[in-house]
């Protein structure tokens, strides 16, 4: 996750992001400890519950009942790997939910920046068509007064001449 956050290149995005995975993680850790503690307590629970229906068992022929408190507690200890599993699911789907989502604001980049030399080759474009047009247009008016020069130059010949 490290990697994904040290890859976004807005300054104030990369702090964010930064913060949320260390705050993830922080809470991963967290759970994994809350659960390590609860799992420790159980079963050591369930190894005084065993040596307790071995002591209750010798001493007397009762011990079902506390074999029922043995069994409750290896659910209960399921119960809790269950919960692990599913922890650690959800916290590699977040991992997995931030890489798609560097690899689409990655595209999205790459799609702007094409979108914008487009555009400015469009400006550009746009920009030389005025110049040409300009150009056009100043080149009519010489033509004109180059055809008007030639009719005045022609006629004021043709008067010297006669």
């Amino acid at each position: 996750m490290d990697a994904l956050w040290r890859s976004i290149s807005v300054k104030s995005q990369r702090d964010l992001w930064r913060r949320k995975t260390e705050q993830v993680g922080e809470e991963a850790e967290y759970l994994n400890k809350s659960l390590e503690k609860y799992t420790w307590r159980s079963q050591r629970k369930m190894n005084e519950a065993k040596e307790r229906a071995e002591l209750l068992n010798r001493g007397s022929g009762e011990g079902a009942h506390i074999l029922q408190i043995f069994d409750d507690e290896a659910q209960a200890m399921n119960s809790v790997k269950n919960s692990k599993r599913l922890l650690e699911d959800s916290f590699s789907s977040g991992v997995a939910i931030l890489a798609k989502y560097a690899e689409q604001r990655d595209r999205l980049k790459r799609a702007q920046r094409k979108a914008l030399d487009v555009l400015n080759t469009v400006g550009l474009s746009n920009s030389v068509l005025r110049l040409i047009e300009r150009r056009n247009r100043v080149d009519t008016w010489i033509k004109y007064a180059g055809m008007i020069a030639t009719i005045v130059i022609l006629y004021l010949f043709i008067k010297w001449t006669r």
